[in-house]
């Protein structure tokens, strides 16, 4: 996504110099349109790549590229409204040459697909980005999924072919978290945090088209009147290969050794510890089903596997309550065994499996530790 604020003086100056209000700049007949893909960047708001739309208009001296990504970090509560799902995202417009230059210098690659757009068409495109541009249209609630800033730019080329000419067609059959899946591969820690947010929509079929690529992938078969509705993507800017380099961290290896510390410790506290994370971790999951709009992280099962019931079973221990502890950690590893049986056919098993493993080994642990002494005391 793109997130700078960038100004827009090159239209306004485009306005004066022809005298004319937004919604009422002639094009010329060459103008030309075109859609943007930049390719994903190593930063979490770039991870999934960026849309944009491009007007050429050489006979006005107009090239201007139009962001629906454009957020700004220093909006007020910024993170609780991102969570809550009501955060504004906004249209900016910019030169061509300044979107390019940003782009070259995080070496991002960017493809170029032109629209067949009739003259009428490009007039009433552009018309809508610059009524968007200026009034309450601007903002918009952004939703990962739903609407961001790829499916607002489907959204008004589809408006503007007056049909819903372009629609999904990558990835039949899989879940949006499938999809999302190899976007991450390289940002383990990224990824579990997204699989651990993210509730039972994102195992709904992927039928919405949401992703840069795949808005590439299906404008390049979309049909309006028999007719293809952009060119073939060109290459307009190719990212310099790098060498891929492995982080010492950021890995799943680093994840299965921090579980194997704890099982080996074989100590109470480090286990109680360990609890009190995914326990209170658990109870922010519960928090934010209820609390965001964002329909992501609603009915979230992953609460099975941080359990805040895990609190309970703390408290029952310092209080030397192993009856209760015995019945706890019980529960707790039906509720384990559960969210196995909810992941097997879900790509965030394997990933999850390492925690998994080491709830069930240190719930058991208390589970014995319970009986014996509930035994102790009976004799």
């Amino acid at each position: 996504m793109f997130k700078n604020k960038l100004p827009i003086l090159l239209l306004l100056f485009f306005v004066l110099k022809n005298g004319f209000a937004f919604g009422q700049i002639p094009l010329s007949k060459n103008t030309k349109i075109s859609i943007l893909t930049c390719e994903q960047g190593n930063e979490l708001y770039s991870i999934f790549g960026h849309t944009a739309i491009r007007i050429q208009d050489a006979s006005n001296d107009l090239d201007v590229v139009y962001n629906y990504g454009t957020f700004d970090f220093a909006t007020e509560n910024f993170y609780l409204k991102f969570i809550k799902g009501d955060l504004r995202y906004f249209v900016t417009a910019n030169s061509y040459n300044e979107f390019f230059y940003q782009y070259t210098i995080e070496n991002r690659s960017i493809y170029e697909q032109t629209l067949n757009l009739t003259a009428a068409q490009k007039q009433q495109l552009f018309d809508a980005l610059n009524k968007s541009l200026l009034t309450d249209e601007k903002y918009y609630t952004y939703k990962f999924i739903d609407r961001n800033c790829t499916n607002m730019v489907v959204d008004k080329i589809n408006q503007t072919l007056g049909q819903n000419s372009i629609v999904k067609t990558t990835e039949k059959g899989q879940s949006y978290r499938e999809i999302l899946f190899p976007y991450v591969e390289d940002h383990f820690y990224e990824n579990l945090g997204i699989n651990v947010m993210f509730g039972a929509k994102t195992d709904e079929d992927g039928k919405k088209l949401f992703l840069p690529n795949q808005f590439m992938e299906s404008l390049k078969v979309a049909q309006f009147n028999g007719k293809p509705v952009s060119e073939q993507p060109r290459t307009i800017l190719k990212a310099t290969p790098t060498k891929s380099e492995k982080s010492l961290w950021n890995n799943y290896y680093s994840f299965c050794l921090i579980f194997l510390l704890i099982v080996i410790s074989r100590k109470s506290w480090i286990y109680l510890s360990y609890f009190a994370i995914i326990g209170l971790l658990g109870i922010f999951l519960s928090l934010i089903g209820f609390y965001s709009s964002h329909q992501e992280v609603a009915y979230n099962y992953n609460v099975l596997l941080f359990n805040p019931l895990l609190l309970a079973l703390i408290f029952c221990f310092w209080k030397n309550k192993f009856i209760w502890v015995k019945r706890i950690a019980l529960y707790s590893l039906l509720m384990l065994g559960l969210f196995v049986i909810i992941l097997l056919n879900k790509p965030n098993l394997v990933m999850f499996l390492p925690m998994i493993i080491c709830s069930g080994i240190t719930l058991f642990y208390f589970l014995r530790r319970s009986k014996r002494q509930l035994l102790a005391a009976v004799k």
